[in-house]
C-alpha cells in the first residue's frame, strides 16, 4: 500500500482517471477539451517518471503501472478516435493489436516463466512517439486546422503504421530470442 502512495504513482493513478472524461469529450465532440485533457495526460506522464528519479520513488508498481496507464491511454484513445470516423480501421487495428499482443505476451511470459524484464526498444518508444504526435494532430485539427497540421497529422499515422509493425516484430524477434535454449544457457 505505501508504493501506491508514492507521488510518481499518484500521478500515474491521475493518468488512469483522465482516461474516461477523455472518452467522453471526444463521443461528445467536445476536441478542445479532449486536446487538453490529453496534453495534460502527457504532462503527467512526464512528471511521474521525473518525480520517481528526484524523489528516489521508483517502486515496482510504478514499473508496472505506468507503461500499462500509457498503453490504455493511447489505445483508448485509438479505438474512440475510430469509432468517431478519425482514425482508419487499418491503424488502430495496428496499434490494439499490438499493444494486446505485448500485454498478453507479457503477462504469459511472467506467470508461465518468471519473465520480468520487458524494456521498450527503441523502435518502441519511436512508436509512442509517433502515435503521441498522431493524436495530438487528430485532435487539434478539429478545432485548428491549417494546411501544417494536416501535413503532421498524415505524416504522424502513416508512422505510426511503420513503427508499429517494426516494433512489433522487434519485439516478437526478442521474446523469441530470450526463449531459446542458446540464450538461456549463457
Amino acid at each position: 500500500m505505501n508504493e501506491l502512495r508514492a507521488a510518481p504513482n499518484q500521478l500515474t493513478l491521475l493518468r488512469l482517471c483522465i482516461i474516461p472524461f477523455l472518452v467522453l469529450a471526444v463521443l461528445d465532440g467536445h476536441y478542445r477539451t479532449a486536446f487538453a485533457l490529453f496534453v495534460l495526460a502527457g504532462i503527467s506522464d512526464g512528471l511521474d517518471g521525473l518525480l520517481a528519479r528526484l524523489l528516489k520513488q521508483r517502486t515496482v508498481l510504478g514499473q508496472y503501472l505506468d507503461p500499462v496507464a500509457d498503453k490504455l491511454l493511447l489505445s483508448t484513445l485509438f479505438l474512440v478516435l475510430h469509432h468517431e470516423g478519425l482514425i482508419s480501421r487499418r491503424v488502430t487495428v495496428l496499434v490494439f493489436g499490438r499493444d494486446l499482443g505485448i500485454l498478453m505476451v507479457a503477462a504469459i511470459l511472467y506467470a508461465g516463466v518468471g519473465m520480468r524484464n520487458f524494456k521498450p526498444s527503441i523502435f518502441g518508444k519511436a512508436n509512442t512517439l509517433a502515435q503521441i504526435i498522431a493524436l495530438l494532430a487528430v485532435l487539434l485539427g478539429m478545432f485548428y486546422a491549417p494546411p501544417i497540421i494536416r501535413v503532421v497529422r498524415h505524416g504522424a499515422l502513416v508512422a505510426t503504421v511503420a513503427f508499429t509493425t517494426i516494433s512489433g516484430f522487434h519485439y516478437a524477434w526478442q521474446v523469441a530470442r530470450r526463449l531459446s535454449p542458446s540464450e538461456q544457457s549463457s
